[in-house]
C-alpha cells in the first residue's frame, strides 16, 4: 500500500497547562510524534497552542479539496495544512464555529459584537482564502445555528421562548450546546442533572431554517420538546435531520425533517424498556443515518443505521470495552472508529480507555430463501483494532474521533499530555524499525 504521509518529525516542546481546562497535574514534555507501544499505530500532535481542539465527531471540519482542516484554539479559528501541518490563524475573537462549508469552504461561526451598549450575537462566514468576512444573521435572543446544509443556501437552527435567560449560566450563552460543555464538573456530575431538570421544563422550541441569500426565515415544527443536534444531510440540501435532546432513556431522539416542514419521521423506535439511540451522524453520501444503540442501555451495544432511501437497517454488534463516546464512519463508508470510553460511563467499561478502528463485517444469511427478509434487521459485527492508548486521557474530554478525507488517519482531541491539543493517529500500523 503507497503511504501518502502528512506527519514529519519535529522538535519536542513544553507544553505549558491551560489554565480552567481539564489537564494533569503533572507537567511533562512530551513528544510531538510517537510510535503508540501498545498499538504500534503512529501518533502525531497536530496544534500547538494549548487549548487547541478538532470539532465535535459530526460536524465538518475540512476544506472541500481535503487538504485542510479547522481547529479552534483559545479565542481564534484556525486552518491545518493535512500535508505539512502549517497552521494559518485564520480568524480571532469570542467565536463559536458551526462548520465548514461543504461546497465552498467558507467557515461558518457566531460571534458577538457590542452596539450601542447592547450585545448582538452574529452568525458569519469567512473566505479562509481571502480572508473576507459576511455578516449573514442576526440572532435574536434563544435563536441559536447549528449547521449549514450541503449547497450552503440555508442555516439551519433552533428557537426557544423562556422568561428565565441568565438563572443558569449554561443557558446565558445558548440553550442548545452540550458540545460547548468542557468542564469537568459539569461532565461528571452536573450535566445529568442539567439535562433532567431541562427535559421537564417543556420550554416552547422550534426550528427555523433561514435562506442564506434572502434573509428570508421559516419556522416549523412548533413543540415543547429540547430541540437540538442539528445535521443538514451532507448531500441532499432540503434534509435535516435532529434529535429530542435529553436523557436517551426519556426521549424518542432522533428525527428527520425536510426544510419546507414536510416528512417529519422518527428513525429508531425503541422495542424494549431502556433501549437507547443516540450520537447520530451522517455517511459522507447521505444515504445512511448511524448512531449508537443499546439495548438494553449499558448492557448490549450496537452501532445502528438506517437508509434513508428504502428504510433499511443494519446493525453491527461490539464488545463492552469497544464501545465508545462517539463512533464514525469512513468517507466510503468501509471502517468505523470509536474513541472510547472510562469506567463512570454508560458502558462501565474495565478497559475501554483506547481508540479503536472496526473493520465491518455482515453475518451472511443462510434462510435459504425459507424466511422473507425483506424487513428484517441486516446484522453484523465488527472486528476491531486498537490504535491508540488513552490511559493517560480524561475522559471529562471527549475524543470526538473522525476520518481524515485520504482516510488515512483518525483525528481527535485529547488532553494526554497536559492541556487539550488536536492530534491523528495514522490506520496504517508504523513499520517496525
Amino acid at each position: 500500500m503507497e503511504k501518502t504521509c502528512w506527519l514529519k518529525p519535529v522538535a519536542l516542546i513544553s507544553l505549558a497547562l491551560l489554565s480552567g481546562c481539564m489537564t494533569h497535574t503533572a507537567q511533562r514534555t512530551p513528544p510531538r510524534e510517537w510510535i503508540d507501544r501498545d498499538t504500534g499505530h503512529r501518533v502525531v500532535q497536530l496544534s500547538v497552542e494549548p487549548g487547541s481542539e478538532s470539532l465535535y465527531f459530526n460536524l465538518n471540519p475540512f476544506t472541500p479539496d481535503g487538504q485542510k482542516m479547522v481547529i479552534t484554539s483559545p479565542g481564534e479559528i484556525s486552518l491545518i495544512q493535512l500535508q505539512t501541518h502549517a497552521i494559518e490563524k485564520i480568524v480571532t475573537g469570542r467565536l463559536h464555529i458551526i462548520m465548514v462549508g461543504r461546497k465552498t469552504g467558507q467557515i461558518y461561526y457566531t460571534t458577538s459584537r457590542i452596539e450601542n451598549g447592547a450585545t448582538n450575537r452574529l452568525v458569519c462566514s469567512i473566505d479562509p482564502n481571502t480572508k473576507a468576512v459576511r455578516e449573514i444573521l442576526k440572532l435574536a435572543r434563544g435563536q441559536e445555528v447549528s449547521t449549514v446544509n450541503a449547497d450552503e443556501t440555508f442555516l439551519g437552527g433552533t428557537f426557544i421562548e423562556r422568561t428565565d435567560w441568565g438563572t443558569n449560566g449554561f443557558f446565558e450563552g445558548g440553550p442548545n450546546r452540550l458540545t460547548d460543555i468542557q468542564s469537568a464538573d459539569l461532565q461528571r456530575g452536573k450535566k445529568g442533572t442539567m439535562m433532567e431538570e431541562r427535559l421537564a421544563k417543556h420550554y416552547p422550541m422550534e426550528l427555523f431554517f433561514n435562506n442564506i441569500a434572502t434573509g428570508e426565515t421559516k419556522t416549523c415544527n412548533r413543540c415543547t420538546d429540547w430541540l437540538g443536534h442539528l445535521q443538514f444531510s451532507p448531500t441532499d440540501p432540503n434534509l435535516l435531520m435532529f434529535c429530542h435532546e435529553g436523557p436517551w432513556h426519556k426521549v424518542d431522539r432522533i428525527w428527520t425533517i425536510r426544510t419546507d416542514g414536510s416528512d417529519l419521521k422518527l428513525i429508531h423506535q425503541r422495542k424494549m424498556t431502556m433501549e437507547i439511540a443516540g450520537h447520530e451522524f451522517w455517511s459522507s453520501d447521505g444515504k445512511m443515518i448511524w448512531y449508537d444503540l443499546q439495548t438494553p442501555r449499558g448492557e448490549d451495544f450496537w452501532v445502528a443505521g438506517y437508509s434513508v432511501e428504502n428504510g433499511k437497517r443494519t446493525w453491527y454488534h461490539l464488545e463492552r470495552n469497544e464501545w465508545g463516546v462517539h463512533f464514525n464512519v469512513s468517507p466510503d463508508g468501509n471502517l468505523f472508529s470509536s474513541d472510547g470510553g472510562d469506567g463512570k460511563m454508560v458502558a462501565h467499561a474495565e478497559n475501554g480507555k483506547w481508540l479503536y478502528l472496526f473493520h465491518p463485517e455482515l453475518i451472511s444469511d443462510r434462510s435459504g430463501g425459507n424466511i422473507v427478509t425483506t424487513n428484517l434487521i441486516q446484522t453484523g459485527v465488527f472486528q476491531s483494532e486498537r490504535l491508540v492508548n488513552m490511559g493517560q486521557h480524561d475522559y471529562a474530554l471527549e475524543p470526538n474521533g473522525m476520518f481524515s478525507p485520504d482516510k488515512k488517519w483518525l483525528i481527535f482531541r485529547s488532553n494526554m499530555s497536559g492541556a487539550n491539543q488536536a492530534y491523528a493517529v495514522e490506520l496504517e500500523k508504523a513499520p517496525k524499525p
